[in-house]
């Protein structure tokens, strides 16, 4: 060990850890904490232990992170890191770890001294994970010694207590979250597996591995992944990117320090016509931007466009590069470290420091600058896409000034197939996109016409992976969606940047048929949303209806079924005490299929109906799903839809 971090490493005791306030509104007010109470905060969970480890490897501290879905969901989160201080707080009369564990904001990440950087969204740490846990348990390896205490609702049931030697180091938590305060109880896998994947990419040369002991493979061993990445931001680009043609054979990357801020920066251009950048603080996903995706664009912008002119590419245009074309076809992934960052924006998650924009600007404009000058043949393939895409938006221009026009006249403007709703405040009215025109007179028919409007939208709409930005504005079916919602398109700085303060319907609900086109058609409609009105889905404005499969009937009884499972279970109701004949199943292959009153009473009825919000928990690996399911390469589309079909059986 280095001398340097000997003296980190007994500089980090008990008198680290700063106290800031208590924990009692955490399990009165929840999602003031983790965000909600659903699928997001429970995983939230699990992003604050482990970033508690990532914050120790950052430190240089640890290299080596486990976490295990236990069999009964509870999780194991293990590190190898220096374990949390016991020693005696000499503020708060307790031992360090139980300080850590039961006090909000209290932790070693608030000492500049233990903890250059940390991650974590707010601060509240592992005490939140704790108060909002049925049990927990942590153990300590630190110095020779092993270490344990155990809580209830995040109530210590006992003092820290020394509970043998050891030759090992970290901290391993074990907690079971609280099933009277959480609505859904089981963890998933591939979502965690994502947030592990984007951390190593994120913090190269740390071993990440998640193990589901609730699976097993056919050897009879565990389900498991490990993820390790010696080359961090170059290979997550690689990754986003792996269904897409590059269009250069290197990744562009730089990594360094600009005015005292690490900034690490990877980026790649590609044959689509989407603009895809990732940005991080402290392994944060900014997916709403902020100051060092402002001086991203702003450097890519200026250096590229010097190059440009200076080569004499851009003398024959007759019309000036915006700074969209620039980023056009780029995939990019941009992780910044700061030591007080400042978070605003709706969901807390856009960077507000001003500092961190230049530095930004300066590290892409040093990179790119080196790049051009090494690589020509790639620095005119780069321009000729510039010059490409931003003669495209000049057609572009053009279609979406059209949608503008229709979409603005107070009403006048509307869509013809539209069946507006009565109620003119749009946090009360509802847009239902119905797939195809039979079963959109059937929804206007079943409707509440006081605050539910329906849109029929004919076929497959535009797949907008594979489409011209022109084209997209260009088709019926993708007009009339805009002028339908009264959203505004485009700003200074983006061109695609919607608009949403005039929006008519605060909940746009997707409703298509329960079969393989309806589905296909869903993710038709979700792809363009993901692309084009990502603003939406962050607002969390955008629901899938779920029509019900099957209605079963016996006699006058009738009983609607969602799953194969509600559906064995009816009939064996039915058939109980009785004779087996009788009893008949009815498989809806369409809404279409259902009257009025039906679609009303499973589908629209905002009292009885389910409704699935659709969330970015993942922007990263949203894009690289849209890119993999409505690109061109196959095989990893069939791997895709052969592991997550729910369509499995073939409707005859």
């Amino acid at each position: 060990m280095s001398e340097t971090k000997k003296t980190a490493a007994a500089a980090y005791s008990a008198d680290s850890i700063q106290v800031l306030e208590g924990l009692e509104a955490v399990r009165k007010r929840p999602a003031m904490y983790i965000g909600d109470i659903g699928m997001k905060g429970l995983h939230h969970l699990v992003y604050e232990v482990v970033d508690n480890s990532i914050d120790e490897a950052l430190a240089g501290h640890c290299d080596t992170i486990h976490v295990t879905i236990l069999p009964n969901n509870s999780i194991k989160v293990q590190d190898n890191g220096r374990g949390i201080p016991v020693d005696m707080h000499t503020k708060e009369k307790r031992s360090a770890l139980e300080v850590v564990m039961t006090v909000l904001h209290a932790g070693g990440k608030f000492d500049k001294d233990s903890y250059k950087v940390s991650g974590g969204l707010h601060g509240v740490g592992v005490s939140c994970v704790n108060a909002l846990s049925s049990d927990l348990k942590v153990e300590v390896f630190r110095q020779g010694k092993s270490y344990m205490q155990e809580y209830k609702e995040g109530k210590p049931q006992y003092p820290v207590k020394e509970t043998g030697t050891t030759d090992v180091r970290g901290t391993t938590v074990t907690f079971s979250p609280d099933l009277t305060i959480f609505q859904v109880s089981e963890y998933n896998f591939d979502t965690l597996s994502a947030r592990l994947r984007e951390l190593s990419f994120l913090n190269k040369g740390i071993k990440l591995t998640l193990t589901d002991e609730r699976r097993t493979n056919d050897d009879g061993t565990f389900v498991n992944e490990t993820f390790y990445s010696n080359k961090g931001l170059v290979e997550f680009v690689r990754f986003l990117d792996g269904t897409r043609n590059p269009l250069i054979e290197e990744v562009i990357y730089m990594e360094g320090e600009k005015q005292g801020i690490p900034v690490e920066i990877a980026m790649i251009y590609n044959d689509s016509y989407g603009e895809n950048l990732h940005s991080y603080v402290n392994n944060i996903n900014t997916h709403e931007g902020g100051t060092h995706l402002a001086g991203f664009r702003s450097g890519l912008t200026r250096t590229l466009k010097k190059y440009a002119d200076s080569s004499g590419a851009t003398s024959k245009l007759k019309f000036e590069i915006a700074g969209d074309d620039f980023r056009e076809g780029l995939t990019c992934v941009i992780s910044v470290k700061v030591q007080e960052p400042q978070f605003e924006g709706q969901t807390k998650t856009k960077l507000g420091n001003n500092e961190v924009a230049g530095a930004v600007n300066m590290a892409v404009a040093e990179m790119l600058e080196n790049y051009l000058e090494e690589h020509p043949r790639d620095a005119r393939t780069i321009v000729d896409k510039v010059i490409l895409a931003a003669t495209a938006r000049h057609a572009a221009k053009k279609a979406r000034e059209m949608v503008q026009r229709k979409g603005s006249l107070n009403g006048m403007g509307l869509p013809g197939k539209l069946a507006d709703c009565q109620e003119k405040d749009p946090a009360l009215s509802e847009l239902f996109l119905v797939e195809g025109d039979s079963a959109g007179g059937t929804a206007k028919q079943g409707r509440n016409r006081e605050f539910q409007a329906i849109l029929p939208l004919r076929g497959k709409i535009l797949n907008v992976e594979k489409a011209m930005v022109h084209k997209i504005y260009e088709n019926e079916e993708i007009r009339n969606m805009y002028t339908a919602l009264g959203v505004n398109i485009g700003t200074e700085e983006d061109s695609k940047a919607l608009d949403i303060s005039k929006l008519r319907y605060h909940k746009v609900i997707i409703m298509c048929d329960a079969d393989v086109d309806g589905s296909h058609i869903q993710t038709l409609i979700m792809t363009f949303y993901f692309r084009y009105m990502k603003e939406l889905l962050e607002g969390g404005h955008v629901y899938i209806a779920t029509p019900p499969l099957y209605m079963v009937k016996k006699g006058k009884e009738g009983v609607y079924c969602w799953t194969e499972l509600e559906r064995d279970t009816v009939i064996e109701r039915m058939k109980a005490g009785g004779k087996e004949t009788g009893v008949h199943v009815q498989r809806y292959k369409g809404l279409g299929e259902m009257n009025p009153e039906q679609l009303w009473e499973t589908t629209m009825d905002p009292s009885r109906r389910t409704l699935r919000q659709i969330t970015i928990e993942n922007g990263a690996e949203a894009d690289r799903i849209f890119s993999m399911l409505m690109g061109d390469d196959v095989p990893p589309r069939r791997e895709f839809i052969e592991k997550n079909a729910v369509y499995a059986k073939l409707d005859v």
